[in-house]
């Protein structure tokens, strides 16, 4: 009914894989840090506007005399990944007719 050696398999296959997970090689990937979808830009989708696409993030460059000033973003249109509630669920107010 239950065979040893397909029980010692079976252990030894658990135990290697436990093994493995704790002194393993790590990912990169860090458990507290948030991915946020970008722009090509490097702003996010909550600074473009949703009809015109114009991003309203203000970047600082250097100015005259060396004093930094502050200018509006170029970006014209958002050219990041389009949110999975605009593919998925249309927007049920205000209606359109």
């Amino acid at each position: 009914m239950l065979d040893p050696l397909s029980l010692a398999v079976g252990a030894g296959l658990v135990g290697a894989g436990w093994a493995f997970g704790r002194f393993g090689p790590r990912r990169g990937t860090g458990r507290g840090q948030k991915v946020l979808a970008r722009c090509g830009c490097g702003h996010d989708l909550a600074l473009h506007d949703r009809e015109t696409g114009k991003c309203h993030a203000e970047t600082s460059r250097k100015g005259m005399h060396g004093l930094r000033e502050w200018i509006s973003c170029n970006c014209r249109r958002y050219t990041g990944p389009i949110p999975l509630e605009e593919v998925f669920a249309p927007p049920i107010l205000p209606p359109e007719s």
